[in-house]
């Protein structure tokens, strides 16, 4: 996975009273938008979720990656550890966002899709659960999709879910999501990828995936051309 990331720049995303980083990449002729919501202890920064959206920019469309904390709950949660698994704030936290991306006018007419990793997943699943208009599609990349087993049932955006095939505790957790997810729904296991894709290949083919998915369904119709 290749390529200048001259397209780039950083963001700054207004919550109410709170500020978040973020990198926000838009190439020329953008089909639709991908929110990336990171894992716990994570950030923007993180390696393989860069190295993903790059590859999703190379496909044409454009990525926001974003702390889903502000420094000052980033300090917070260095003690309490408390946000970071907390899924009903996260996914609000990723609501809030996707209402500040509908007020940007560069990105406002764009396509949404979420792409999460571990806890991030989970938010990203609640989060399109209460915004079946606003969703298109879903990629869980190495997630924790169970964490929101509540409500799997009212996801109507297509979902991806993303395992290494040899990190076994989370497989047999997204195979339970797996059936606990309505419509159009999908599970690839990487073959003798573990937790974090970090073998040779794994994390392309990932990318590669969830290029394909976000491109099928970020389309001008959604997600109801696809029963």
């Amino acid at each position: 996975m290749r390529g200048e990331d001259t397209d780039v720049r950083e963001v700054q995303v207004r919550i109410g009273e709170v500020n978040l980083g973020g990198s926000l990449g838009v190439p020329q002729g953008a089909r639709g938008l991908v929110i990336f919501a990171h894992g716990s202890g994570s950030s923007r920064f993180s390696p393989r979720n860069q190295a993903v959206a790059r590859t999703l920019r190379e496909a044409g469309l454009a990525t926001l990656l974003f702390d889903l904390l502000s420094p000052e709950e980033e300090a917070e949660d260095a003690v309490t550890a408390e946000l970071r698994f907390d899924i009903a704030f996260l996914a609000r936290r990723l609501e809030e966002v996707s209402a500040w991306v509908e007020r940007q006018p560069e990105l406002a007419d764009l396509p949404r899709g979420y792409f999460g990793s571990s806890t991030g997943a989970a938010a990203a699943l609640v989060a399109a659960a209460r915004r079946p208009q606003g969703i298109l599609a879903v990629v869980s990349r190495g997630g924790r999709p169970d964490l929101a087993m509540p409500v799997l049932d009212r996801v109507r955006a297509p979902t991806l879910l993303l395992v290494g095939g040899a990190d076994t505790e989370v497989l047999e957790l997204n195979e339970q999501a797996l059936d606990a997810l309505w419509g159009l729904k999908e599970m690839r296991a990487i073959p003798g990828a573990t937790h974090l894709f970090e073998e040779p290949g794994a994390l392309e083919q990932v990318a590669r995936f969830a290029a394909d998915w976000f491109t099928k369904y970020l389309g001008e119709t959604g997600w109801e051309a696809h029963p």
